[in-house]
Order: C-alpha cells, then sequence, then structure tokens
C-alpha cells in the first residue's frame, strides 16, 4: 500500500494557525463552534487553542479518515460558516493535514503507530 493510501485508512487531523483581527476571537470562536456542530460521521473531536493576551489561534479537528474529513468539511452549510468567518482573520490561516500516528489516554500505555509522512 501506498504512503497515501495508508494515510487515507487512518486517524487525521486538520490543523490551522492563525490571528484574528483585534477583538475578533469570541465571534470566530462561536462561529467555531457552530462549523464544528455540523460535523457527523467520523468526527473525533475539535480543540480551539488560543495564546494567552492575543487574538491568535490554533485549531485542531481530529477525524476517523480523511475521506470522512472532506465529506464533513465541504458541506454548503460549513461554506457558508467558514464565508462568515474569513472576515474576521487578520490574514489567511496556515493549515496542514497530519496523520495521528499516536494517542494516549490518561492511564494508558502509549501504542506508537509505525512512522509516516505529514501531508501538507
Amino acid at each position: 500500500m501506498s504512503d497515501f493510501q495508508d494515510f487515507l485508512t487512518r486517524r487525521c487531523a486538520h490543523v490551522a494557525l492563525g490571528e484574528f483581527k483585534p477583538g475578533k476571537f469570541e465571534e470566530a470562536r462561536s462561529l467555531y463552534e457552530e462549523a464544528t456542530s455540523t460535523y457527523a460521521d467520523g468526527f473525533e473531536g475539535a480543540y480551539l487553542l488560543r495564546e494567552p493576551g492575543t487574538d491568535q489561534g490554533i485549531s485542531i479537528i481530529l477525524w476517523d479518515s480523511v475521506e470522512q474529513m472532506d465529506a464533513n468539511q465541504h458541506t454548503d452549510t460549513h461554506d457558508a460558516i467558514l464565508r462568515k468567518m474569513a472576515p474576521l482573520f487578520s490574514q489567511q490561516p496556515e493549515t496542514r493535514y497530519y496523520e495521528v500516528v499516536c494517542h494516549i489516554e490518561p492511564g494508558q500505555t502509549p501504542n506508537p503507530m509505525p512512522p509516516v509522512m505529514a501531508i501538507h
């Protein structure tokens, strides 16, 4: 199986790094919560992180597979929410896709997966 085909069958993370215009983080947070509430099959969870005292943040959205991520993130409803969010950014956010290679729950022994490439 090719590295890319192997990536398609593993959990993945959509990661975005961005900065909002001054005072717009809370409005963006509300839209982020609205967008993630539309996700269904394959959605594993989402984190919105904020650097204290700034309008800079990181979004991490976890998925069962690339196909499920694409299916959920390319709907009319989701696109409409992102159009509302776009003017809140001070510049276009940087986005990347990663394969989840290790997931550790509290009290569990780590169970790493074989090393793989990151998808940009």
